[in-house]
């Protein structure tokens, strides 16, 4: 057997074929299923990238109608379950109580799993944050997208459409992008046969990490500590010296600019409430880009999807703590999708490890 040492990171291996998306990171492009993010998000919306990742796979898959009829059946069916989701989640972060809300759902529902998965996230986040303001759980409205119920199950009432608009782009930006951590583990559990929902559950945990899905949050945390932008110079000077990593810049992949931050930060600056803060965002970019090539002028660095999505969920009023949480109601999708082609015609994933431990005498 051919046996090759790779890197412990697994940089560059090429581990399955997929026609799902392309991460292209030295030309700073994301292509899912054949269009270009930057076509794609803002024009099908949440439920037509769902329907274009499962197409050819799935129940609905191609059928943008049918994915939205089928999401909206699976939010009621959801909400069933939240009366026994808010005391087991009691006192644990958005995240972790979406990990016992998926736990809860079991493998005999006769309901299409990739339909219950990804219905249940937005119910059972909105239930979570309602419930940590003391407020009742709201019913979901089988007559709205994704997006525009969420928005409203989280608020109380509908919003405006700019920011119903807002959510549906970053749902489908944010929903599929390659062999990432959350992907990979995903599509590993799937190889063993576990079925969707163990599947995506451990998708969740591997997102729960703070290197994979714990980056917005910070970023309106160095926004706040910048304060002004007469200070940003000075303060991102001090962060380059100091060796501080700056939020919202930089990525594992890409060596140009994300090409997720270009479509955010159009997204946000639909939002004339955002107005202000946005120009403040832009000003600390230009002022990181700046002090980096004074610090290390051989280096590159680039705003990454964190950046702007930090703006744009903050201008939709959603928890800091809650970032994580919502990025999965999107990424969901993009999981189902990596489980049903790993478990079309995908092995059992079983790589080797090289032993470097003592050895018997």
């Amino acid at each position: 057997m051919l046996q090759t040492r790779v890197d412990s990171g697994l940089d560059g291996v090429i581990v399955a074929d997929t026609v799902m998306s392309e991460v292209d990171g030295e030309a700073g492009r994301l292509i899912v299923r054949g269009q270009a993010i930057e076509d794609l998000a803002g024009a099908r919306g949440f439920e037509g990238v769902a329907a274009l990742l499962w197409d050819g796979f799935a129940e609905g898959g191609g059928d943008e109608t049918a994915v939205r009829q089928g999401l909206a059946q699976a939010r009621v069916r959801a909400f069933a379950e939240v009366p026994k989701l808010l005391p087991a989640a009691r006192g644990l972060t958005p995240v972790e109580g979406l990990r016992v809300g998926l736990g809860m759902l079991a493998d005999s529902e006769p309901m299409p799993h990739h339909y219950l998965v990804c219905g249940a996230l937005p119910v059972f986040l909105a239930a979570l944050l309602r419930a940590a303001e003391s407020k009742s759980a709201l019913a979901p409205d089988p007559t709205l997208t994704t997006a525009q119920d969420l928005l409203r199950m989280i608020r109380g009432n509908r919003a405006e459409e700019a920011f119903e608009k807002a959510l549906d782009t970053y749902l489908a930006t944010v929903a599929d992008h390659g062999f990432n951590a959350s992907t990979f583990t995903a599509r590993v559990v799937a190889s063993t046969r576990a079925g969707l929902i163990s599947s995506v559950l451990a998708a969740l945990c591997a997102l729960k990490g703070p290197l994979h899905g714990g980056a917005p949050g910070p970023v309106l945390d160095m926004f706040d500590e910048i304060g002004t932008p007469d200070r940003a110079e000075a303060w991102l000077d001090d962060a380059f010296a100091s060796g501080t990593r700056l939020m919202g810049f930089g990525h594992r992949v890409y060596k140009k600019r994300d090409p997720r931050a270009d479509v955010l930060k159009n997204t946000v600056a639909t939002l004339p409430q955002t107005a202000g803060r946005l120009a403040f965002a832009v000003e600390v970019e230009r002022s990181a880009i700046a002090s980096l090539r004074k610090h290390k002028p051989k280096q590159r660095l680039e705003t990454n999807v964190e950046y702007y999505t930090a703006l744009l969920l903050e201008a939709l009023e959603v928890p800091r703590s809650a970032f994580t949480a919502l990025f999965a109601v999107g990424r969901a999708a993009g999981w189902c999708a990596h489980i049903f082609e790993q478990e079309k015609g995908g092995r059992l994933i079983r790589p080797q490890s090289t032993y470097v431990g003592p050895r018997p005498q």
